[in-house]
């Protein structure tokens, strides 16, 4: 019973602990463009990008050329607001 109640509830603590660790990498990663990430979310959300933290956060690490081309027109969408 007590192993059950463990695992219940580690199970929810990996998903927020997954989250917050995508939002501190993203966070870091438009920080080298002039956002803050709190920008950077609204602003996706202008641009209609539908890429969740996850993926947004394996992109900046594993392919920064194109977190780069999402970074830019995040930015256009955020100064036409």
């Amino acid at each position: 019973m007590r192993a059950g109640v463990f695992a219940y509830r580690d199970r929810r603590r990996r998903r927020r602990d997954f989250r917050r660790l995508w939002i501190i990498r993203l966070s870091a990663a438009v920080r080298q463009y002039d956002l803050r990430y709190s920008e950077f979310i609204h602003g996706l959300q202008l641009a209609k990008v539908e890429l969740d933290r996850k993926q947004l956060s394996e992109m900046a690490i594993a392919d920064p050329a194109a977190f780069q081309q999402i970074v830019e027109s995040v930015k256009k969408h955020l100064v036409a607001a």
